[in-house]
């Protein structure tokens, strides 16, 4: 286990300096992001989303961004999960990207709140039948006994919509998450990173540089 300490890795690829950058955390966004998506990193969308229930415990998975906007970040789940309970509970969450072969990170902080119906019926018609069915057959975060409950609620719903259009069930659909911060974080030599945040204040976003 000491070994564990002595990992390292020097991030000596890039900079970001205020001159870099654009007034917009969108568009930096999505020229980042645009980066990403250029040098084939695999799961370029997944990031953590991180939230909190009742008891003031803190949770974290990996979800998959689905679309970007000016108004936010959006996602889609199971609207009976462990996160979508937390979520019900307390609407501020965060959410971080990781390009490592980038060595840059992005990380938002915000609120969150339902997609409308119509957005969601949208995405969900457009997944593989195979995900469509998954929604129908998933009780997410819920204690099963076994792996066939599972393979078996796939059959059923199979049996269910045959010669039918699957619908989207109502338990799942989708979420954004509206930033009021958003980070911007590249890495440079001896740990001494690039740190430019954009905030809010009174409805303008602002930039300030962090130390690392």
């Amino acid at each position: 286990m000491n070994s564990i300490a002595n990992i390292r890795q020097d991030y000596k690829m890039n900079s970001l300096l205020e001159t870099d950058i654009d007034a917009n955390p969108f568009i930096q966004f999505t020229k980042w992001f645009d980066e990403a998506l250029a040098s084939k990193i695999e799961e370029v969308n997944a990031m953590t989303l991180a939230t909190v229930g009742k008891d003031n415990r803190p949770s974290a998975r990996i979800v998959l961004l689905k679309g970007m906007s000016e108004n936010g970040f959006e996602f889609f789940t199971n609207y009976n999960s462990h996160k979508a309970n937390e979520m019900a509970q307390n609407s501020n969450v965060a959410l971080i990207f990781f390009w490592k072969e980038l060595e840059r990170q992005i990380r938002i902080e915000g609120t969150v709140e339902k997609l409308s119906l119509e957005k969601s019926d949208t995405y969900y018609n457009s997944r593989p039948l195979e995900s469509r069915i998954g929604a129908w057959s998933s009780p997410q975060s819920k204690i099963i006994e076994n792996r066939e409950i599972l393979e078996e609620n796939v059959l059923a719903i199979r049996h269910k919509f045959d010669n039918i259009e699957i619908t989207r069930p109502i338990f799942w659909g989708g979420y954004i998450v509206q930033p009021t911060l958003v980070e911007f974080w590249q890495g440079r030599s001896s740990r001494l990173h690039d740190r430019i945040e954009y905030f809010l204040e009174e409805g303008v976003w602002k930039t300030r540089r962090l130390a690392p």
